[in-house]
C-alpha cells in the first residue's frame, strides 16, 4: 500500500477555539430560530453567518497546511487526507438524523410518519456519502439536498472547494487568486444588498436559485481564507482569543439591520461581515498565542467538538423545532428545554469526537494515508 508521509504542522490553536465557539452559537441560533416568525424577528439574529466564517477559516488552514506540500504529494493524496478528516463524522450525522427522524413527525412536518423505514434508510446511506438528493427525494418538506441533517450542504460545498483547491487553484499565483477573490467578492456583494430577503441565508439545494447562493456562499470566503494564508504574516496580538471570540459572538448575535423597509442594508452587513471582518478575525486568532494550560486546555477542546458539533447537532434542533411547532410555545417558557437540547448537543459531540472520530481518524491514518 502507497502512503504519503508528511509532517503535521502545528496548529493554530486560537483559530481552533474561535470554530468551537462559532459552532456554539449555531446551535443556539438554531434553537432560537425555531420561535421566529421569520428573518426579521430572529434572536441572534445573525447565526448564519458562521457557515460563511467556516469557509473563512477553512481557506487558510487549508493554504497553511498544504500550499508547500504539493511537492511530495498528489492529488489523490490530498484527497484522502481530507476524506479521512472529514467523512468520518459525515457518516455519524446521517446515523443520528435517521435515528432522530420519526420523533420529529410534528405539524410543521406531518407526512414524516407516512416516509417508510427503507426510504429514510436508503436517503441516510445517500446522505452518508454526501451525495446531494433532488426536491423530488425529500422525505421532509423543506427541499433540503441532506433531509436527515440539514448542515452538511456546507460540507458537499466543501467538498467542491477542496477538489478545486487541488485540482486548479493551488497553482494560482498571488496575483491570479487576488484576481478570483476581488470577481467571487463583488458577486457576494452583489447578491447581499440585491437578495430579495435582505440576507444571503440559503444554499442548502439543489434548485438553481439555492446552488447559486451556496456557491457564491463558498467562492469568496474559502479563496479569501487561502489567499490571506499566502499574503498575512502574522504578527503579535495580546488576548487575541478573548477579542476574537467576543467579535465573532457580537457578529452573528447582531440584531436585524434595516428592518423590513430597508433589506439591502442587512444586505450590505452581511457582505462587509463576510468580506472584511471575518478575514480580520482569522488574522487576529493566527497573531495570539495561547498563555497557560486552561486557555490551551479550552481551545483544544472547542476545536475538538466544533466539527462534531455542527455536523450532528440539527437532528435534535429538528426534534426541539417540531415539538415547539406542536406545543405553540415561546422561547421565555421553552427556555429550559432549550439548554437541555444545547447540552445535549455538546455532549453528543463530545462523545462522538472521543469515542469514534478520533480513533476512526487515528485507524485511517495507519491504514490509508499517513
Amino acid at each position: 500500500m502507497n502512503k504519503t508521509i508528511l509532517t503535521t504542522k502545528p496548529h493554530y490553536p486560537i483559530l481552533d477555539g474561535l470554530r468551537g465557539v462559532a459552532a456554539i452559537v449555531v446551535v443556539a441560533f438554531h434553537l432560537c430560530e425555531a420561535h421566529a416568525t421569520g428573518h426579521l424577528d430572529q434572536l441572534i439574529n445573525h447565526g448564519y453567518l458562521a457557515v460563511d466564517f467556516f469557509f473563512v477559516l477553512s481557506g487558510f488552514v487549508i493554504g497553511y497546511a498544504y500550499d508547500d506540500r504539493w511537492g511530495k504529494m498528489s492529488v489523490g493524496d490530498f484527497c484522502k487526507r481530507r476524506l479521512a478528516r472529514l467523512h468520518p463524522m459525515i457518516v455519524v450525522g446521517m446515523a443520528v438524523g435517521a435515528a432522530c427522524f420519526y420523533l420529529q413527525d410534528s405539524a410543521l412536518w406531518p407526512t414524516i410518519h407516512g416516509v417508510p423505514l427503507w426510504q429514510m434508510l436508503g436517503i441516510m446511506l445517500i446522505g452518508m456519502t454526501l451525495l446531494p438528493v433532488p426536491p423530488a427525494m425529500d422525505i421532509r418538506g423543506w427541499d433540503e439536498m441532506h433531509p436527515l441533517d440539514g448542515p452538511a450542504w456546507t460540507l458537499f460545498f466543501e467538498y467542491f472547494a477542496n477538489i478545486l483547491y487541488a485540482v486548479v487553484v493551488r497553482k494560482f499565483s498571488k496575483t491570479a487568486l487576488a484576481v478570483l477573490v476581488a470577481v467571487a467578492g463583488a458577486a457576494l456583494v452583489h447578491l447581499a444588498v440585491t437578495s430579495p430577503q435582505g440576507d444571503i441565508v440559503g444554499g442548502w439545494s439543489l434548485a438553481p436559485a439555492q446552488l447559486r447562493i451556496g456557491l457564491t456562499r463558498l467562492m469568496y470566503p474559502f479563496f479569501a481564507g487561502l489567499l490571506l494564508s499566502r499574503v498575512a504574516q502574522p504578527g503579535r496580538v495580546r488576548n487575541a482569543f478573548g477579542w476574537c471570540s467576543l467579535l465573532i459572538v457580537a457578529l452573528l448575535a447582531m440584531p436585524r439591520v434595516g428592518g423590513s423597509e430597508r433589506l439591502w442594508a442587512n444586505g450590505l452587513y452581511d457582505a462587509l461581515a463576510i468580506t472584511l471582518m471575518f478575514p480580520l478575525i482569522v488574522y487576529l486568532g493566527a497573531s495570539g498565542e495561547v498563555r497557560g494550560k486552561y486557555s490551551s486546555r479550552l481551545c483544544k477542546l472547542l476545536g475538538g467538538i466544533s466539527y462534531p458539533l455542527y455536523i450532528t447537532h440539527y437532528p435534535l434542533i429538528y426534534v426541539y423545532t417540531g415539538w415547539v411547532a406542536d406545543a405553540n410555545i415561546a422561547l421565555a417558557a421553552a427556555w429550559p428545554v432549550a439548554l437541555l437540547t444545547l447540552a445535549a448537543s455538546v455532549a453528543l459531540a463530545y462523545a462522538s469526537l472521543k469515542l469514534y472520530d478520533e480513533p476512526v481518524r487515528r485507524w485511517l491514518g495507519r491504514r490509508w494515508v499517513r
